[in-house]
């Protein structure tokens, strides 16, 4: 919510706008059951950012119900590294979204086990991270990773016209603009064919959903 105000205080500041506005503004943190139906709402800062609210505000809505059980559902976009201790030393559920860079351990295990054999449409890899604090503690990790034969041909295409482009930019027949694989840390430009092919083994895979079973992160 933002204020067409010239005066500011401890509240509204200004802060990040999908609206791209300057003005004061303050930020809503707002709970709601699966109609829609408000269960807890407060301000915050307007500078303070989503992933800045979310403990108080699950916080609030044990207090207000007398929760104990809170299992955390969210993507990666809305999750910080302290988010994630802050939730695991509330001894609290949560299943996240995944974000990886590189190849997922076991499915580099599963490619060298299998060296000529293509991912399967909704195959799934899961890897324990058993580095806990034990069975009675916080709970251990299992993230699964899920393949999907209709992302990956998307995203295969989409890396197919990103490289053609950038060797278009090298040859000099288009001008460079924003490709990640243009290599503009050589002396001179240069496709960078690793980027393509490391993005290329991760096209279809994505953090899948898990069983039902117990806290996890995903």
């Amino acid at each position: 919510m933002y204020f067409e105000t010239d005066t500011a205080d401890e509240l509204r500041i200004p802060g990040y706008s999908k609206e791209r506005r300057l003005e004061f503004q303050i930020t809503v943190g707002l709970l709601s059951d699966q109609t829609g139906f408000p269960l807890a709402v407060a301000a915050f800062e307007g500078n303070k950012s989503e992933k800045l609210t979310m403990i108080p505000m699950i916080e609030q809505l044990q207090r207000t119900y007398d929760l104990t059980q809170v299992t955390v559902v969210a993507d990666a976009g809305m999750f910080s590294a302290a988010n994630k201790q802050a939730i695991v030393d509330a001894w609290l559920g949560y299943i996240l979204g995944a974000r990886f860079s590189q190849v997922p351990y076991p499915i580099l295990r599963w490619r060298r086990d299998h060296p000529d054999t293509d991912y399967v449409d909704g195959q799934v890899w899961t890897f324990k991270d058993r580095t806990g604090r034990g069975p009675e503690g916080v709970p251990h990790t299992v993230t699964y990773y899920q393949y999907s034969a209709d992302r990956a041909r998307r995203s295969r295409k989409g890396i197919a016209e990103q490289v053609r482009k950038a060797e278009d930019a090298v040859a000099g027949k288009t001008a460079v603009k924003r490709n990640r694989y243009v290599d503009l840390h050589r002396p001179t430009k240069t496709v960078n064919y690793e980027l393509a092919e490391k993005n290329t083994a991760l096209a279809g895979i994505k953090g899948g959903p898990p069983p039902s079973f117990g806290p996890v992160a995903l």
